[in-house]
């Protein structure tokens, strides 16, 4: 996109993101409590488990609470059960929001995530009213200035499904969801080490937000963020903040 930094902005999510790491530790148990409980608790079988391990030790996790966090998993010790559930809904400017939760207790949930989105000016949807506009996808971002040939050939040999460099001289490569670790593994060991890489709901279209509706739309994925039981916000709002 012409009107914006693919560059700055995700630089900007991922600034928030590392100032939020109080939190990190928290979502990552969940996940893999749920991951192994749901498939079983050996990575090798279990793609969702190994990526979830693999986010953990990328954190910086200790081994033990990885460990803990798969026994409670397969019930080898007790622990709270945790059910998944997505909400839909739209922001300023009818921007598409998605909202992951892990939750103990759904009627709260649900209760807190409307709260956040009518308090903020947005508008809780249907089920399925957003979801179509998103793609379970890995990504990979890399930084202005890399060899574009070279990545495009390292990343389709790697398994990669798109390289897609941006009008800011960034490049972005795609990956299956559960591919994630084994394309970034093979880009690291070929030279290519990416600014930042997730395993995202990626939005096939962005709505461009700038000044004060990119301030309100900030405060109401905050909002929805800081939520205990939220694991992941994803929304076609791309914030240009000033």
């Amino acid at each position: 996109m012409a009107g914006h930094s693919k560059w700055a902005n995700i630089q900007h999510r991922k600034g928030r993101q590392d100032a939020k790491r109080g939190k990190v530790f928290t979502k990552l148990i969940k996940e893999i409590t749920v991951a192994a409980r749901m498939g079983g608790g050996d990575p090798n079988f279990n793609p969702r488990l190994r990526l979830a391990v693999d986010n953990a030790k990328t954190q910086n996790m200790p081994g033990e609470n990885i460990d803990r966090a798969i026994k409670r998993g397969t019930g080898e010790l007790d622990g709270v059960s945790y059910e998944e559930s997505r909400y839909e809904g739209y922001g300023i400017a009818g921007a598409a929001v998605m909202v992951d939760c892990l939750t103990d207790n759904k009627t709260r949930t649900v209760a807190d995530v409307r709260h956040a989105f009518s308090k903020y000016g947005g508008n809780m949807g249907t089920d399925g009213c957003v979801a179509f506009q998103f793609k379970h996808c890995g990504q990979l971002m890399f930084a202005p200035g890399t060899n574009e040939d070279a990545l495009m050939e390292a990343a389709l040999e790697a398994g990669a499904e798109d390289v897609i460099p941006n009008d800011d001289g960034s490049i972005e490569v795609v990956t299956a969801p559960y591919e994630f670790s084994s394309v970034k593994e093979a880009l690291e060991k070929a030279g290519f080490k990416a600014e930042f890489g997730e395993v995202t709901m990626k939005p096939l279209n962005e709505t461009e937000l700038e000044g004060d509706e990119a301030a309100r739309m900030q405060k109401l994925l905050d909002a929805l963020d800081s939520l205990d039981d939220v694991q992941n916000v994803y929304t076609s709002a791309v914030l240009d903040e000033e």
